[in-house]
């Protein structure tokens, strides 16, 4: 393989417009993030027993945040940013068609996704991170354990 290599004093080609911007992009977790584990944290909890980080279809490269594989449940916790919250997305004011292309590909990826588990027959649940953990297992647990519900064990 001929692959181009670089030295610790070359740089390569950067999307990002600045070295400062490309460290925070890369410091960006694309799972375990804070939202997802104070999610999953209160869905334990509460008595709800999932799987993390699980890809439900053979030959799709998605994985689902949170899942209830017995129930068929999907549970995705968004952040604003990435996936383009109607309240608190924001925009770049830098490389602004780079950006357009990269963040109108995650929302169309996730709309997607959400209608090839739907086809599968998956219930595809999906909430922003700043939906309240207790507000998402109460949301969740209406989809998976209905008795939950009327008598939640939330400390929140």
């Amino acid at each position: 393989m001929n692959a181009q290599r670089f030295t610790k004093t070359e740089t390569r080609p950067s999307w990002a417009s600045t070295d400062g911007v490309r460290r925070s992009m890369q410091s960006n977790r694309p799972k375990n993030t804070g939202p997802e584990l104070a999610v999953r944290s209160a869905l334990h909890r509460a008595g709800l027993r999932f799987r993390v980080h699980y890809r439900p279809l053979h030959g799709i490269k998605r994985e689902v945040d949170i899942a209830f594989t017995g129930k068929r449940v999907a549970v995705f916790v968004d952040g604003c940013f990435w996936h383009g919250c109607p309240v608190h997305a924001t925009r770049p004011a830098t490389n602004v068609d780079w950006w357009a292309t990269k963040l109108d590909g995650n929302i169309a990826r996730d709309r997607n996704t959400d209608e090839v588990l739907t086809k599968a027959g998956w219930r595809v649940l999906r909430f922003w991170e700043h939906v309240p953990p207790a507000e998402v297992v109460v949301a969740v647990a209406s989809q998976v354990a209905p008795r939950l519900v009327e008598s939640p064990q939330l400390d929140e």
